[in-house]
């Protein structure tokens, strides 16, 4: 395999470019030194046309002929540029666009929308969530989890479940990296808040097979969440003031060349929640509860020298939820909580050579103490990370590269359980910790096979170990093949390889954070896939554009936990109580966009198949997995009826997610007992929602902002279960079982209000 791939590599990479052509690398940003993603940048030779997007950092690379050339900027809501110049060299420019100060004014009635949502090389996309703040919510604030579900690839999760699933991946297959630091805890309570607060993120990037070569570690997607990285020049203050939470962001400059970004969130819905817990229940139970969570953010950049940029960037959050039930002599205390810190050093050497330098440290942790009576139980994990980031960008012949190598030390306890009174000479309890080691070199170039074909190529050689008898060595190949016969179509095929060393187990159907994460060790292998994919992107009209792809993915050593939140006993072990499988997953995918025009948004469909084969479930026969459905249709619609008046839409279809249902019942003493045929047998009801949301402008400028947003979640009313409770009654002559089918629903409408503001 390796011989294989250095073959290849040199086979792409002996492309000898003639001497009468060069190299145009380029970075294009806005007048407020801002990257800007997907520009258009056209090259024009004797009538020879020649095109480039930039990337996700506003970099772009175009090899053409030597002589007198014309290069067109196009980006949606900047003047265009044209630059006429006598190309005889390599050379390296930096293009700045200014705004379009004449359209400014029609921008909030028509005319003047950066794209929402860019499609990048190898069916990528980037989010730019000021130009997404229509997208209605909860909270009337951008949310990234639930936006990203409303794209190609990714399944809805229903209600009450804050996970992502994506091509047929299990939620902890997915990386989110802040500033490339991983977070482990992915979702407040049940989903129904926003767990990230989109006024301090200034950029989303999501791909859905994570084939840069650069990110490792995950079997599906990556997230990456961009802080802002411009030094703030002035004083500034954003927020949100909700009747469920607020938030609140600020820039500080402290010099011209550092400053502050400081962001917090709080709720205040402890009288909200219960009464919507209770709403899917006939019996008031939950005589007690509460719930709350905060979370903060805090970014510090300083530009140390012209070729130094030092940044700190730090997320802090916390939930804690309490139940206290009379009836039951039941108190439950659960609470988890996120802490990622990481200070980077970006060196930039020359316009073709950069570094960048990072440490971090993350922590996620769970905790949940429950009392009955006089018997106590508690049960705990956690994950930290603390790791190092290194990479180089350079060019080698005109072809881009990045280089560089990681290091993370996890510490892990996946589940420390205590039982106290249990009997009345009895107290047991069960720790384990796992600390392994996991080193990685990466590289990732961009050669230009052809005129009209691009290569990105990675590598990634990653060394694990936990222990001498848990060491792996794995080779993690990335390819991606860009064809791009004009500038108004594109296709892209790749074949991504991946290896999982830390695995989150779920214990619940809902996501509640009783979830853990688990490291390859005493003989757990790491989990790996196979994915291959092909699509192609195009540019309809100035107006529309149209992507459509498939994918099938292939996944070894799965991990399935067929208990609820532990499985306790004085022998018990997680080797033993954890099932290993296999599984498969495929599907297509298409999206249609409008991203200019007083009406702008995004129509996307997914068909997909997921499945399982464990042998210790359904007799060893292969299985749907929980979240195989079928059909995924989302639409979002937002509209600008004039400077005061914005409207926003999302409307939700999806199949039912898989659960396994008892087909018939027999007596022993009397007693009813279940019989199966299958495993997730049966299948929940559709899933269809419609949100609505107003936003009314009392102030709308670059600099200022005050707008009251209403918000309505579930619109029409649509019941939603979020899962089934079977009750089981015998007749009065004992011969026959009566069987009623309960559909638990966790909320209904969710209207809300809420009051945006910046200056």
């Amino acid at each position: 395999m390796p011989k294989t791939i250095i073959l290849f590599f040199l086979f792409c990479f002996s492309n000898v470019f003639a001497q009468s052509k060069g190299n145009i690398i380029g970075n294009i940003k806005s007048s407020e030194n801002e990257n800007l993603v997907g520009t258009s940048i056209s090259f024009n030779r004797n009538n020879q046309h020649y095109y480039a997007i930039s990337d996700s950092i506003g970099n772009f690379l175009q090899n053409i002929p030597l002589g007198k050339i014309e290069i067109a900027i196009d980006q949606l809501g900047y003047l265009n540029k044209t630059i006429h110049f006598n190309f005889t060299k390599d050379t390296v420019i930096s293009i700045v666009l200014e705004k379009d100060i004449s359209l400014l004014k029609e921008v909030v009635i028509a005319n003047d929308k950066k794209r929402g949502i860019t499609s990048l090389s190898g069916g990528k996309l980037s989010f730019n969530l000021k130009e997404l703040s229509g997208v209605p919510t909860v909270l009337g604030t951008t949310d990234i989890i639930k936006l990203l579900q409303l794209t190609p690839g990714v399944q809805n999760s229903g209600d009450a479940n804050g996970y992502l699933y994506v091509r047929g991946g299990d939620p902890g297959h997915n990386a989110i990296l802040y500033n490339g630091t991983p977070i482990y805890g992915m979702s407040h309570l049940l989903g129904i808040f926003p767990f990230y607060n989109t006024d301090h993120i200034k950029e989303v990037e999501f791909d859905k097979s994570s084939s840069n070569a650069k990110y490792g570690g995950r079997l599906s997607s990556t997230t990456l969440l961009l802080p802002n990285k411009t030094i703030p020049s002035e004083f500034g203050i954003q927020g949100n003031v909700g009747i469920l939470a607020s938030q609140l962001s600020v820039a500080i400059p402290v010099t011209k060349k550092s400053g502050f970004y400081i962001s917090g969130r709080k709720t205040y819905i402890d009288e909200i929640v219960a009464p919507l817990l209770r709403s899917g229940s006939k019996n008031n139970d939950v005589q007690d509860m509460k719930y709350g969570f905060s979370d903060g953010n805090i970014s510090f950049l300083s530009q140390i020298s012209k070729k130094n940029l030092f940044s700190i960037d730090a997320f802090i959050s916390g939930d804690e939820l309490k139940i206290n039930d009379g009836n039951l002599a039941l108190k439950t205390n659960l609470k988890w909580s996120n802490f990622t810190v990481s200070p980077t050093l970006v060196t930039t050497f020359s316009p073709k050579v950069s570094m960048s330098n990072s440490v971090y440290f993350t922590q996620y942790s769970n905790n949940l103490d429950m009392e009955q009576a006089t018997i106590q139980f508690g049960v705990s994990s956690y994950v930290k990370d603390f790791g190092f980031t290194n990479s180089v960008r350079y060019s080698v012949k005109n072809i881009p590269f990045e280089s560089g190598l990681q290091y993370v030390y996890h510490d892990l306890q996946p589940q420390k359980v205590n039982v106290e009174n249990l009997t009345s000479n009895n107290n047991a309890s069960q720790n384990s910790t796992i600390n392994a080691n996991e080193a990685a070199v990466f590289t990732t170039a961009k050669p230009k096979i052809f005129e009209n074909l691009i290569a990105e190529l990675g590598l990634r050689i990653n060394y694990y170990t936990s222990g001498s008898k848990d060491s792996y060595l794995h080779f993690q190949p990335r390819v991606i093949l860009n064809y791009y016969p004009s500038d108004k179509y594109s296709f892209y095929a790749s074949y991504n390889k991946q290896y999982q060393y830390l695995s989150l187990i779920t214990t619940s159907s809902v996501g509640i954070p009783t979830d853990f994460w688990i490291a390859s060790s005493d003989g757990i292998k790491p989990q790996s896939s196979d994915e291959f994919s092909i699509g192609s992107n195009q540019n309809i009209s100035r107006n529309f554009s149209s992507s459509f792809g498939g994918f099938y993915r292939s996944m070894k050593d799965l991990l399935e936990y067929p208990y609820g939140i532990t499985q306790f006993n004085e022998t018990t072990t997680l080797k033993n109580d954890l099932l290993v499988g296999k599984g498969k997953a495929y599907g297509f995918e298409m999206m249609l966009k409008k991203s200019n025009g007083r009406f702008t948004g995004w129509l996307s469909y997914t068909l997909s198949w997921s499945d399982r084969n464990f042998d210790e479930l359904n007799n060893g026969n292969t299985y749907f997995a929980k979240y195989d459905r079928r059909h995924n249709l989302s639409l979002v619609g937002m509209y600008d009826l004039n400077s005061k008046w914005n409207f926003g839409v999302t409307q939700i279809f999806s199949s039912g997610n898989r659960f396994t249902m008892p087909t018939s019942w027999y007596f022993i003493n009397n007693n009813p007992v279940k019989e199966y045929s299958g495993y997730n047998n049966a299948q929940m009801p559709n899933y269809i929602r419609t949100d609505l949301s107003v936003n009314y402008f009392f102030v709308k400028t670059n600099k200022k902002e005050s707008a009251l947003n209403f918000s309505i979640y579930n619109t029409f009313n649509i019941d939603n279960p979020i899962y089934v409770v079977l009750d089981v009654q015998v007749n009065k002559d004992k011969n026959s079982v009566v069987v009623k089918q309960e559909e638990k629903v966790l909320y209904r409408i969710l209207p809300s209000i809420s009051w945006r503001f910046k200056f």
